[in-house]
């Protein structure tokens, strides 16, 4: 596969100093714009229905990881309302391995906002997280992100034909 470069876009431009923060650690970037990323997904991810899916699943054979499953189900409906959420499934569904359920997020904001509570929060949860770029392979596989335990999917499904 090719990539383009992450520069594109930025030819011609003043280099970066190289000098550090008072911290002596980071390096110092010029002022500039805020990115566009603050408030839209970037291209791919087609927005028009939700920008990213998270996946968290459980092993369902396991009665205490059920437990805290159908807890965090139940706290994600009180504390993210807005979001989309799915039934609790206690059964591997669709390309998933494992019992799961589904959370959508619709804009950026949202996105950091429920990745940020999912890390400390989703326990013995392993949390699949994917853009929605209109390619499901792709989506579920190149462009997901894991957070604990990843899970191999069944794949043959998201194909396209």
């Amino acid at each position: 596969m090719t990539w383009k470069s992450p520069l594109e876009g930025y030819q011609n431009v003043d280099p970066l100093p190289n000098e550090f923060n008072p911290d002596g650690k980071s390096l110092r970037n010029p002022p500039g714009p805020k990115s566009a990323a603050y408030d839209e997904f970037p291209k791919p991810i087609d927005s028009s229905n939700n920008g990213f899916d998270f996946h968290i699943y459980y092993m369902q054979h396991v009665p205490a990881d059920a437990q805290y499953a159908r807890e965090l189900h139940e706290r994600v409906r009180r504390e993210f309302p807005e979001l989309r959420i799915y039934r609790f499934w206690d059964k591997p569904v669709g390309p998933h391995p494992v019992a799961m359920f589904e959370v959508n997020v619709f804009n950026p904001h949202q996105t950091g906002a429920f990745f940020s509570w999912l890390a400390v929060n989703r326990g013995p949860c392993s949390v699949l997280v994917h853009p929605n770029t209109g390619e499901a392979l792709k989506d579920h596989t190149e462009l997901a992100t894991w957070m604990g335990k990843p899970y191999p999917l069944y794949t043959d499904m998201l194909k396209e034909e």
